[in-house]
C-alpha cells in the first residue's frame, strides 16, 4: 500500500480537550499525548483557550482546545479509549458540568451522523458552544456540520453563547 493509499482510508476526527482543575495547560498537554498514543496522528491544534464555565458557572474557569486528529479508528473504538484517557488521567464523573480534570468530546468524525446510545456524532450541542467553536473556527473555518449544513465559521458567527472564551497569551 503507497503512503497515499493509507492517507485515504484514514478519518478525519475533531476532539475537543478541555478541564478546569489542577494545572489545566500540562492536562491538555497530557491528554493529546494519551491522544496521539492510542487514538491517531494529530495534524493540527487549536490555541489553548480559556473559558468562562458553561452549564454550571461557578467554578474556576476551563482550559479548551481542539485537536484535529488522523485515525484507523471507528467512533466507537475513539470513544472508548478517549473514555480511558479521561480515567487515567483521573476524571470522576461527580456532578453534571461539574469541575474535571480533562473532558474529551467528539466534535466531529469524518461526515458521519451517528447516534447511538453511546455516541452522538456530530456532538450534539456544538453549535450552542463559544468554547468549541472557537478553537474549532480556528483549525477548521470551512467545515461543513453534516447535519446542520452551516460551517463552523457560520455557526461561530450565530452561536448566542454569551460566555467568554480568549486565547491564553
Amino acid at each position: 500500500m503507497t503512503v497515499f493509499e493509507t492517507v485515504q482510508y484514514m478519518n478525519n476526527v475533531f476532539l475537543l480537550t478541555g478541564g478546569n482543575m489542577g494545572n489545566r495547560q500540562q492536562n491538555l498537554l497530557q491528554a493529546g499525548k494519551a491522544i496521539e498514543q492510542q487514538v491517531g496522528k494529530i495534524v493540527s491544534a487549536s490555541k489553548i483557550y480559556e473559558t468562562d464555565a458553561w452549564g454550571k458557572t461557578d467554578q474556576q474557569s476551563f482550559y479548551n482546545q481542539v485537536l484535529h486528529v488522523y485515525s484507523f479508528l471507528s467512533p466507537i473504538e475513539i470513544l472508548k479509549l478517549v473514555l480511558d484517557i479521561e480515567v487515567s488521567m483521573g476524571r470522576e464523573r461527580i456532578i453534571k458540568y461539574g469541575p474535571r480534570l480533562i473532558d474529551i468530546d467528539i466534535l466531529f468524525y469524518n461526515n458521519a451522523v451517528i447516534k447511538t446510545s453511546e455516541l452522538t456524532v456530530p456532538h450534539p450541542e456544538i453549535q450552542n458552544r463559544r468554547f468549541a467553536l472557537t478553537p474549532l473556527a480556528e483549525l477548521a473555518p470551512d467545515y461543513l456540520h453534516p447535519v446542520l449544513h452551516k460551517t463552523v465559521a457560520g455557526l461561530l458567527s450565530e452561536c448566542k453563547d454569551p460566555l467568554m472564551v480568549k486565547p491564553l497569551s
